[in-house]
């Protein structure tokens, strides 16, 4: 019998029986490899997530890997057998926002794949099929199963527009930041320096390519041209700007809880500062981390440090909230 993962309301879960929702036109329907948590899962499991950003009850699951099974009427047969990733936001494709390709800024509303929309937590996901990005027939759908944060990070990294020989930092250590190193690093930078809290990240920060490695508490400079944060934390924004010489660019990604210390509208506009935010990807991004992570400049899998049954749901929660530095990506295999 395949299962899925319900999430009645916060702290309530059961393991249910799963049946295959059959695509209808535009639709299609994967069998699932792997599903990554992250901090939101784990928001939406606590009842922590924003309101008008979860509907309970609910299969989470945003982050995810896998083949094609069937499609329904619209969609090329040729789809079937091939190995996919999907976006999130189910955006209207209507609206301005939409037909200027900001996807994630649908003005019809919120909705994504694993918050208010069924998501990879179970043996299929049934999804338009618009929203599927193919990926090389030889690729390692294990990997494959982190490109979601990955995507979000090159949405960050196309807004930092930072060009070969420049100086460059990344703050935060965790999955988006080594994701952030990478696609720095592709650019070519004169100087990639990674800024975190925790001194063990240091070599796998220097095997994707930093040059310089520091903790916040660090003697920090005060000349790059490009930061891309990616901590969340209480004073991740204001480290992060510090960083930068006049007229640079900062790319905010991490969503801190209520309370933390805000940027200093004086220090950016006499400092001129440029600064861009970034939530969920839209289909440039997406695209982008295909053709990155099929060229071989991705390298996600020394990131996952625990693979479970989607039965041990609990536990990879549990793990992902436990603060040990041994735990990295967490995924559950249906």
């Amino acid at each position: 019998m395949s299962t899925a993962v319900v999430v009645e309301a916060p702290g309530e879960h059961r393991l249910t029986e799963h049946t295959p929702r059959g695509p209808e036109a535009g639709e299609a329907l994967v069998r699932v490899h792997a599903v990554g948590i992250c901090g939101s899962d784990r928001e939406v499991y606590q009842g922590n997530r924003p309101e008008g950003y979860v509907r309970y009850p609910l299969t989470p699951g945003h982050e995810w890997s896998g083949t094609v099974a069937a499609v329904g009427a619209g969609v090329p047969d040729s789809l079937v057998g091939r190995k996919v990733v999907g976006e999130g936001f189910r955006n209207c494709q209507v609206c301005d926002r939409c037909h200027a390709g900001e996807t994630t800024l649908c003005s019809a509303g919120y909705e994504e794949t694993g918050f208010t929309q069924p998501g990879a937590m179970a043996a299929t996901l049934t999804l338009p099929a618009r929203l599927l990005h193919v990926l090389p027939d030889d690729c390692d759908l294990t990997a494959a199963a982190l490109l979601e944060p990955a995507a979000c990070i090159a949405a960050a990294a196309i807004k930092a527009n930072a060009l070969p020989g420049e100086r460059v930092a990344v703050v935060g250590t965790g999955t988006l930041g080594m994701f952030a190193v990478q696609f720095l690093k592709a650019g070519s930078p004169a100087e990639l320096l990674v800024v975190g809290t925790r001194g063990d990240r240091e070599a796998l920060s220097r095997q994707y390519g930093a040059t310089d490695f520091r903790t916040k508490d660090q003697l920090l400079p005060d000349d790059f041209d490009v930061v891309i944060e990616t901590a969340g934390s209480a004073d991740a924004a204001r480290t992060s700007a510090a960083l930068l010489r006049r007229g640079g660019r900062l790319v905010l990604t991490g969503i801190p809880a209520a309370g933390a210390h805000g940027l200093d509208p004086t220090d950016l506009v006499v400092r001129q500062l440029e600064v861009h935010t970034v939530f969920g990807a839209p289909p440039d991004a997406w695209a982008h981390t295909v053709r990155v992570f099929a060229a071989g400049l991705l390298d996600p899998l020394p990131l996952v440090t625990h693979e479970l049954p989607l039965q041990e749901f609990p536990q990879a929660i549990e793990l992902v909230g436990s603060g040990d530095p041994k735990v990295g990506k967490v995924l559950l295999r249906p």
